[in-house]
């Protein structure tokens, strides 16, 4: 059976290291910090100008003044600071950040990611601090559903649409299965309601059975 996004975001806060400094991207990405333990030391970083930033409020909590990067209502956590965000960007692009989880519309075998614009005549680009992210930090993961709306596979050989960032993806969460892009290819490193042989059968791009050695770049 396919994995939530809810189930998805537990498998990448399962993933991040103890202590490490985390971007959260707008969408599916912030459901991440509703599921890392209590005591992991994550620090969550927001685009906007916020360290150690909480899990959502309960309902009734909500501080209009205190909001990630996509206008959601966050909380904070003790010893949480702000800053302004040109501030937010230089921890960004000075690679101050180890880890750093996007949604993707593409993402191709040799880790390029596209999550900014279909390309299409009336979508509204948005790239945000997306391309700083892609580059800055230490390991890029990616939070997607592997299909889209259509069937057609959103994990591609390459990318259709424009790229926010060259091979910078090293790890993909999705609904069915996550996978590990590295030199050696796109490894599977789990599934989720679709075997092996049915990832083959519908995704264009080669893959590699067991689990990768490391995600670091």
């Amino acid at each position: 059976m396919s994995l939530s996004k809810h189930e998805m975001a537990a498998l990448v806060a399962r993933d991040i290291p103890r202590g490490a400094y985390v971007n959260l991207g707008i969408g599916q990405p912030t459901l991440v910090a509703d599921h890392l333990p209590a005591g992991s030391g994550v620090v969550l970083h927001t685009e906007n100008g916020m360290l150690d930033m909480g899990p959502a409020p309960a309902d009734g909590e909500a501080d209009p003044d205190l909001t990630n990067a996509g206008k959601q209502p966050v909380t904070e956590l003790p010893g949480s600071s702000y800053f302004h965000s040109a501030d937010s960007f230089a921890m960004m692009r000075g690679g101050h950040l180890d880890v750093c989880v996007l949604g993707a519309f593409q993402v191709s075998a040799g880790g390029d990611i596209a999550n900014w614009h279909t390309g299409a005549p009336d979508a509204i680009p948005a790239v945000g601090g997306a391309m700083d992210l892609a580059i800055g930090a230490r390991s890029v993961f990616v939070m997607m559903t592997l299909f889209a709306k259509d069937g057609t596979p959103k994990l591609v050989g390459e990318c259709s649409y424009p790229l926010t960032g060259v091979g910078c993806v090293d790890r993909v969460y999705t609904d069915v299965a996550t996978f590990d892009l590295g030199p050696d290819g796109v490894v599977v490193r789990e599934t989720h309601g679709l075997s092996y042989d049915e990832l083959a059968d519908r995704l264009d791009v080669p893959l590699l059975r067991g689990v990768a050695s490391g995600t670091g770049r």
